[in-house]
């Protein structure tokens, strides 16, 4: 695996949907509490480096009409009108701030329909560090945006993971291994040191 360099004032850390209401989903390969663990460490290390660091999450309005396909059953996805209040929370651990920026997205992907994109260049930012879940469902959806708008691309395997093993695998293996870097947490760490 070739050694790389992260640009700290070009590079943020963007989290995908690490909040509560997902983390009682089943997590495959690495347990939602690993992903957190992982996670938690990019960010501290983020904020040790003064870097910026965004925070996503998905929450749709009570009728659930925001939905892209609110007739959708969305495969065993909880409709907004009876998940509980704090669904869209972002778990704890994480240590949210309020300087850090929260996206709030309604559907899969955080750029469409959000100011993710706005944000990210109008700080100069030209890579992203991403992680989160779903690998094969935000996380995808959302490198796919980003490598269409031109962004380079880190994907931290370890802090990131999906509804099963194959479904983690086929998506860092024929989708985000094409279009940016994967990496795992230490490999993350050790090129921020």
């Amino acid at each position: 695996m070739d050694t790389f360099t992260i640009d700290r004032k070009g590079t943020a850390l963007v989290i995908i949907d690490l909040q509560k209401g997902i983390g009682s989903m089943p997590a495959l390969p690495h347990s939602f509490a690993e992903v957190v663990e992982n996670t938690s460490r990019l960010v501290r290390q983020f904020r040790k480096e003064k870097m910026e660091i965004f925070f996503v999450h998905v929450a749709l309005s009570r009728d659930g009409m925001d939905a892209l396909h609110p007739e959708a059953d969305q495969q065993g996805f909880r409709r907004a009108g009876d998940a509980p209040a704090d669904w869209a929370d972002f778990v704890d651990g994480l240590d949210v701030r309020e300087e850090d920026h929260i996206v709030t997205k309604r559907q899969w992907g955080a750029f469409y329909g959000t100011d993710l994109d706005l944000q990210l260049r109008r700080r100069g930012i030209g890579t992203i560090v991403l992680c989160g879940i779903a690998t094969d469902f935000g996380v995808e959806s959302t490198a796919r945006f980003a490598y269409e708008y031109g962004y380079q691309q880190i994907f931290v395997e370890d802090a990131m993971s999906a509804r099963s093993k194959e479904e983690h695998d086929n998506s860092i293996k024929f989708i985000l291994s094409r279009i940016g870097r994967v990496r795992s947490t230490n490999s993350v760490l050790d090129a921020l040191q």
